[in-house]
């Protein structure tokens, strides 16, 4: 895939499926360390494989890549530093309709992998699209400085109040979430008051 080619975000849910990771090292462990976070199933292939990857919950053969087993896999991430085996692992996964990312080779990959920041259930995800990965890293620990805990109070306020809206038989989707998120919610549960946020939302929803 070139560089400049549009790309559309999407979250893959991976829970229960198989993922290969091709590649022992740092970079392969990184990538390991995500997938599992994601309950995927994930099977690794290396040369040498990392201690820090035999010590995830995953499978791992110290081995060569063999070409047509991307086939055997959902999602396919190539962490190596070899452009042959970066490109043997895409064309195998174009040929299956699997979709594979090459870390750090956009050229070989069908998928990018965004910089990752996560608290709770909230996933932010920071891509330059390939230009920069380096750029994607610093905006994601940006993100991370800000996304505190009472972010996932916050969600699950939200989340709640959803839920009840929506078993009284009316629709969420008309309500004006946007004034309850600007109306200080954030600030009150900072401030340790979680209920008086909960009443300031359903005003500002009562009131939409």
């Amino acid at each position: 895939m070139a560089v400049d080619v549009p790309v559309y975000p999407v979250n893959l849910i991976v829970r229960g499926r198989r993922c290969l990771v091709v590649g022992g090292g740092a970079v392969a462990a990184r990538k390991v360390e995500g997938l599992v976070a994601a309950e995927a199933v994930v099977h690794v292939v290396g040369v040498i494989v990392a201690d820090a990857i035999k010590a995830q919950p995953v499978t791992w053969e110290e081995r060569a890549y063999r070409r047509g087993e991307a086939a055997d896999y959902r999602l396919v991430v190539s962490a190596t530093d070899d452009p042959a085996v970066n490109r043997a692992v895409f064309e195998d996964g174009e040929a299956a309709g699997v979709w594979v990312n090459a870390a750090d080779d956009p050229a070989n990959c069908s998928v990018i992998l965004p910089a990752v920041s996560r608290r709770g259930p909230i996933v932010v995800a920071v891509s330059t699209g390939g230009h920069s990965p380096a750029l994607s890293a610093w905006l994601r620990r940006r993100i991370d400085g800000e996304l505190g805990p009472e972010y996932e109070v916050l969600v699950q306020l939200l989340s709640e109040e959803r839920d009840a809206i929506r078993a009284s038989g009316r629709s969420a989707e008309d309500l004006d979430w946007q004034k309850a998120l600007d109306s200080e919610m954030l600030e009150l549960i900072r401030a340790g008051q979680v209920e008086q946020a909960r009443e300031r939302l359903q005003a500002c929803l009562s009131s939409s």
